[in-house]
């Protein structure tokens, strides 16, 4: 079992930064590959940014750059970074966590039905 505790939701102006984590615990897993989806109300669960077991890391197009995510391994933590934010970025950001096993890389990234474990979520507010 594999827990993730995130952490860092806000509420922010039009055009801030922020920075959300999601804590791993131990596992015992080879390979695990991670990422970061966002649901808004009334809307289905969109995924936002990936990473997989070496490193590489895939974001959603619609953002146009502006979020990117990166791990510190030492720490078991993933981070989504997320710049010039936007009112339709006001969301429940959640982390996922896949045990991707051979290959090292899922199929389909920033797909949530590739995922087993999932963070409680966070809420991000963005507002003028």
């Amino acid at each position: 079992q594999v827990h993730l505790v995130q952490s860092g939701g806000d509420s922010v102006q039009t055009g801030g930064s922020l920075r959300l984590s999601c804590k791993v615990s131990e596992y015992t897993y080879s390979a695990v590959c991670m990422a970061w989806f966002r649901q808004a109300p009334g809307k289905e669960r969109e995924g936002v940014a990936s990473i997989d077991n070496d490193g590489h890391t895939t974001s959603s197009d619609s953002l146009q750059g502006r979020f990117s995510t990166f791990q510190d391994n030492a720490k078991r933590t993933l981070y989504l970074q997320m710049n010039s934010l936007k009112a339709e970025d006001t969301a429940t950001y959640y982390c996922a966590l896949e045990p991707c096993g051979l290959w090292g890389r899922l199929d389909s990234p920033l797909s949530a039905d590739e995922y087993e474990y999932w963070g409680q979520g966070t809420q991000v507010t963005v507002s003028s």
